[in-house]
């Protein structure tokens, strides 16, 4: 971990941050979910640098140690897109692999659908690419977690009673279950975790406290703001085709799987229409953050894929 350095650049008129480790021409870029940062991918940007790769990993617009944005009502996938341009140009990077954790999915194959010039492929984990709106929330029960964290103010309220490390604590042990997040008609969503519920055996106290130190500065505007409440952007892509190589890897006991008509898409191959050259990889005792519980089989899986493409 000493060797991750820490940079921040001027990308638009803000000031973002990006943990970075290797160098050389063969760049991998790194883009987390929710409720992850940077860190989130500390053992796969080691990975990547100890094989010959430069790894670089920022913290979106609002999180973490990066500048918010200006207006947070109106911050959206698309600043995410524009960041990450501005991030290659500003580096004088010309070409890229992109790997995307849950939400970081939709900006990796964006940006490979916008700019095919610059990115040499895809991987992202646990979710895959859906071209249209995501409608999930409108067929599940009204305590579904993206419905209340869609909802202004909901979300607020309730992490509001809590400290931004007890926060943390209980989404992730949430979000390592098997089991879709809904809380009953008066219950808040935070409640669906104990408090003398343990962390997942894979994610120390340590892991904890460096999360809680950097959401301690940016809170979760911006997380909820663009990871939740700005998912119906509507990009009218006339041709929504990933032409660049793709890997998606999936934990079997991913919640996300449950999703009303998510596992069918993915493992009848309806997904490949969108993404032709994809290979679909499922882990089996892996859950939303495989990447952080088996980092061995997920970094094996991306240096492979890298070797293969680069």
């Amino acid at each position: 971990m000493d060797q991750i350095q820490h940079k921040f650049i001027d990308v638009r008129g803000l000031k973002l941050h990006f943990a970075e480790i290797g160098t050389g021409p063969k760049v991998v870029v790194f883009l987390h979910g929710f409720p992850e940062i940077w860190y989130t991918w500390r053992h796969q940007m080691i990975a990547v640098a100890n094989a010959g790769f430069r790894a670089i990993a920022p913290d979106y617009r609002g999180y973490g140690l990066s500048d918010p944005p200006p207006e947070l009502e109106k911050a959206g996938f698309d600043d995410l897109l524009g960041d990450l341009l501005g991030i290659l140009d500003v580096l004088g990077i010309a070409k890229v692999f992109l790997v995307g954790k849950d939400f970081g999915a939709r900006p990796a194959y964006l940006f490979s659908i916008l700019h095919p010039e610059r990115v040499l492929g895809v991987l992202t984990i646990g979710v895959p690419f859906m071209p249209k709106r995501s409608t999930f929330h409108k067929h599940l029960p009204e305590g579904f977690y993206i419905s209340r964290w869609r909802e202004p103010g909901r979300a607020e309220a309730d992490f509001g009673r809590f400290d931004t490390k007890t926060v943390l604590r209980k989404i992730y042990i949430l979000f390592s279950r098997s089991e879709v997040p809904v809380a009953a008609e008066n219950q808040q969503i935070m409640d669906l975790v104990d408090p003398s519920t343990p962390l997942p055996p894979w994610f120390t106290e340590e892991d904890l406290t460096a999360y809680g130190a950097l959401y301690e500065k940016s809170g979760f505007p911006s997380a909820l703001q663009i990871a939740y409440r700005s998912f119906g952007e509507d990009f009218s892509i006339a041709d929504p085709i990933v032409k660049v190589p793709g890997l998606f890897i999936m934990g079997s006991k991913d919640y996300v799987l449950k999703f009303p008509g998510l596992e069918d898409y993915i493992k009848s191959g309806k997904v490949k229409e969108f993404v032709p050259n994809l290979e679909i990889t499922f882990l089996p005792e892996g859950t939303h953050f495989v990447h952080e519980q088996s980092p061995d089989e997920v970094n094996q899986l991306l240096l492979s894929f890298l070797s293969k493409h680069v």
